[in-house]
C-alpha cells in the first residue's frame, strides 16, 4: 500500500479548510497538504485521496522547510485560504482558492515570502480515480515564449500544472539552487525526457525565496483529449474570487461571535451547491467514518432532498432566493416525469444510478474500512422526503416567489406519490438498513406534505384537491396520535412498532404539527434529554443498542440532533439551556467555524463527513431560533 500506515496517522478532522468553486470542495490541511480533491464535480473520481489512506494515495504537499504554520484564516467573507508560515529565517505566507467565473476547474496556490528567506517545498502526487490510475506526466510548452508546464494524464482525465517547475522525485537535485530563475530552468536539465514515462513518480521541488518574492502554481483539470486550457492569471483569479465571495455575502450582518459563525454555516452551504447544476451535495468527503475504526462509512457527495431541502429553508429565512429558485430548477430535472420513479437523492446533476461499491485498496479515513464511494440508500424509501421538499417549496412561496406551472405540477404530483404510499413502511430520515417501519418522523413529515398542499390551495389560490389532502392530513394526525405517541411515559416514539425515542422527533414542531411547548412535546423532550444526551449534554440520534438499524458498531453524537435540542429550549422558553448548549455546540466546530457530521466529546474531535450541511444548516436554525426568543423576550 505504498506508505506505512503507522508512520502516516490521519489528520485530525479539525485540521482542513473547505476550498469551493461551486463545482468541488478539496479539503486543506493545516501543514499544507490538499488530502482530498475530486475533479471537476464534488461526486467526481478524486485526484488526491490521502485522506482516505495516505500520501501515495494522492496528495499535493506545500510547506515551509523547517517552518511551522502561526497562523490560518479565510480571507474575510470568502474561501480563500490563506496560511502564515514561521522558520528560523523568514516568514510566508500561501494563498490558496479555487477561482470563480469562467468554465475552467482550477486550484491556484500562490506563496509570498513577507520577510527574511524561506524555502518551500513540494510534494504533488496525482493520482487519478481514487488512486487506480497513476498517470503519464510530461512537460509541455504553454505559451510558445518559452514558459512550460507539466501535463499529467490518466483516462479521460487530466490535469495540468502551470508555474515554477517541480521534477520527478527520484532525480531531484539536492544541492541548493540560487533565484527563482534558476530553480524555474532547475535540474534535471530541463529536458522533456526527465518527465517520459513518469508513471509512479512523486512531483517535487524546493524554491528559495527572499522578502517581496512570490510564485504561483495552477493547476487545471481538463479532459484528456482536450488540448490543454490555458491556465488563469493568479491575481487576477484571486480579485474575481474575494469580489464573487463578499458580494454574496455582504447581506449578512456579523455583530458578534455567533453572527460570525453563521455567516461561515451559510457560506458553507453556497459552497456545497453546484453552481451550474444547482445540486446540493450533503457533504464534500466519502467514507468518513460515524466511529473512528468502524464500518458506518457512507458517501455523501450526492444531493438528497431532505437535505437539500432544509439547506434552501435555511438560506430563504435569510432571503437568498435566488439559490433556493435554482435548486427548484433542479428539482424539476430530477424527479421528471412519473413521481412513482422518485429517489431520496440524486447525483449532482440528477443522474439515478449511485450503484455502492467498496475501494479495497484504500486504508480508510483512522483505519475505518470499508471506503465505500455511491450509495445504495439511494434505493430505500423514506416517508419524510416528500414532506421537507413541499416545506421548502411553500417556504419559497411564502417569501413572495411564484410558482409556474411546472413547479406546482411537480408538487401534486408529489402528493399523488405521497398519497399511494400512504400505507407504506419505510426506513426514515437515518436511512436504517434494517426492515422497513412507520417512524413517527416520517409519518408527520407525511402530514406535513398535505397541509402544506392545502394551504397551497387556501392561502395562494393554487389549483388542487385541497378536499382529499385535508382528509389525508387529519388521517395521519388521528393516527400518529393513537400510534405513535406512548401514554405511559408522556412522550412520541421512534416507531409505532417501539417505545424508544429518537431525536428526530424534535423535528415534529418544525412542521406545524404540534407547538413547542405542547405538553406531548415536553414529554418527549425530557425522555430525549434522559436517554439520548451523554455526559457531555450532546445527543445521539437513537439508541443503536437496540438493532433497529440493521448495522453493527456505535456511532458518536450527531450535531444536528443537538443544535434541533437548542431550537426546541429557545422556541419553549428555555432560553439558558438554548443558550449554554449553543455555547457548548459552538466549541465543537473548528478553528475556521466547519463542522462534521458528528462529534466524539472524549477525545474532542470531529467525526463524519465533513464539512456537514446538515450541522451547518442546524446551527443556523438554533442560532436564528435562539435569536428570535432574545427580541421575544
Amino acid at each position: 500500500m505504498g506508505d506505512d500506515l503507522a508512520e502516516h496517522p490521519s489528520t485530525p478532522l479539525e485540521d482542513y479548510a473547505l476550498l469551493s468553486d461551486l463545482r468541488t470542495g478539496p479539503l486543506v490541511a493545516r501543514d499544507g497538504s490538499v488530502d482530498w480533491l475530486c475533479f471537476p464535480r464534488f461526486d467526481s473520481p478524486s485526484v488526491f485521496a490521502a485522506l482516505l489512506g495516505v500520501p501515495e494515495d494522492g496528495r499535493w504537499q506545500i510547506a515551509a522547510v523547517d517552518g511551522e504554520v502561526a497562523r490560518r484564516r479565510y480571507l474575510p467573507r470568502t474561501f480563500v485560504l490563506e496560511t502564515t508560515w514561521r522558520t528560523p529565517a523568514g516568514t510566508a505566507v500561501v494563498t490558496d482558492f479555487m477561482p470563480l467565473g469562467d468554465r475552467q476547474s482550477d486550484l491556484v496556490r500562490r506563496v509570498e515570502c513577507t520577510s527574511g528567506t524561506v524555502e518551500i517545498e513540494h510534494d504533488l502526487r496525482i493520482r487519478f480515480d481514487y488512486n487506480r490510475a497513476k498517470p503519464w506526466t510530461r512537460r509541455v510548452d504553454l505559451d510558445g515564449a518559452g514558459a512550460c508546464g507539466l501535463l499529467s494524464v490518466a483516462g479521460p482525465n487530466a490535469l495540468l500544472l502551470a508555474g515554477p517547475l517541480l521534477h520527478p522525485h527520484e532525480q531531484q537535485r539536492q544541492e541548493p539552487q540560487e533565484g527563482m530563475e534558476q530553480r524555474h530552468e532547475a535540474s534535471p536539465e530541463g529536458h522533456p525526457d526527465d518527465y517520459q514515462g513518469a508513471v509512479s513518480s512523486r512531483l517535487t521541488g524546493v524554491f528559495p525565496l527572499s522578502a517581496g518574492d512570490s510564485a504561483d502554481w495552477v493547476l487545471t483539470w481538463h479532459e484528456s483529449h482536450e488540448y490543454p486550457p490555458t491556465p488563469v492569471d493568479p491575481a487576477e483569479a484571486l480579485e474575481r474570487t474575494v469580489e464573487f465571495w463578499t458580494r454574496w455575502s455582504a447581506q449578512i450582518r456579523v455583530r458578534d461571535r455567533h453572527d460570525e459563525q453563521v455567516l461561515r454555516s451559510l457560506m458553507v452551504l453556497r459552497g456545497l451547491t453546484h453552481r451550474d447544476t444547482g445540486g446540493i451535495v450533503a457533504a464534500a468527503t466519502t467514507s468518513l467514518p460515524e466511529d473512528f475504526g468502524g464500518e458506518r462509512n457512507w458517501d455523501y457527495r450526492y444531493t438528497w432532498l431532505r437535505d437539500a431541502a432544509l439547506t434552501i429553508q435555511t438560506l430563504i429565512t435569510h432571503e437568498f432566493t435566488d439559490g433556493a429558485l435554482h435548486w427548484r430548477n433542479w428539482l424539476l430535472r430530477a424527479v421528471a416525469g412519473d413521481p412513482d420513479d422518485l429517489q431520496i437523492m440524486y447525483g449532482v446533476a440528477g443522474e439515478r444510478q449511485l450503484p455502492e461499491r467498496v475501494l479495497g485498496h484504500l486504508a480508510g479515513y483512522e483505519r475505518s474500512r470499508p471506503v465505500r464511494i455511491g450509495n445504495e440508500a439511494a434505493e430505500q424509501y423514506q416517508a419524510d422526503v416528500v414532506g421537507e421538499v413541499m416545506l421548502a417549496l411553500a417556504a419559497l412561496r411564502d417569501a413572495g416567489v411564484p410558482e409556474d406551472e411546472y413547479s406546482w405540477g411537480l408538487q401534486k404530483n408529489l402528493l399523488r406519490f405521497c398519497a399511494e404510499n400512504i400505507e407504506r413502511t419505510g426506513h426514515g430520515i437515518w436511512e436504517m438498513r434494517g426492515p422497513g417501519q412507520y417512524f413517527v418522523h416520517g409519518r408527520a413529515m407525511m402530514w406535513a406534505a398535505f397541509d402544506q398542499g392545502v394551504r397551497a390551495v387556501e392561502e395562494h389560490g393554487l389549483d388542487g384537491p385541497a378536499q382529499h389532502w385535508g382528509r389525508l392530513r387529519d388521517r395521519l394526525r388521528d393516527e400518529i396520535l393513537d400510534r405513535g405517541f406512548d401514554r405511559a411515559s408522556g412522550s412520541f416514539t421512534q416507531t409505532y412498532a417501539t417505545t424508544e425515542v429518537d431525536a428526530s422527533l424534535l423535528q415534529l414542531p418544525h412542521t406545524g404539527f404540534l407547538a413547542y411547548d405542547d405538553p406531548r412535546m415536553l414529554g418527549t423532550v425530557a425522555r430525549i434529554e434522559a436517554e439520548l444526551r451523554d455526559e457531555h449534554g450532546l445527543l445521539r440520534r437513537y439508541r443503536t443498542e437496540t438493532g433497529l438499524d440493521g448495522l453493527p458498531g456505535d456511532e458518536y453524537p450527531f450535531l444536528i440532533c443537538s443544535f434541533w435540542l437548542v431550537e426546541q429550549y429557545a422556541r419553549s422558553g428555555r432560553v439558558g439551556d438554548a443558550t449554554a448548549l449553543l455555547d457548548r455546540l459552538s466549541a465543537c466546530s473548528t478553528d475556521l467555524g466547519l463542522y462534521a457530521e458528528e462529534y466524539d466529546p472524549v477525545s474532542g474531535r470531529l467525526a463524519g463527513n465533513f464539512p456537514q450541511a446538515f450541522s451547518h444548516l442546524g446551527f443556523v436554525r438554533a442560532a436564528d431560533a435562539l435569536a428570535r426568543a432574545g427580541r421575544e423576550r
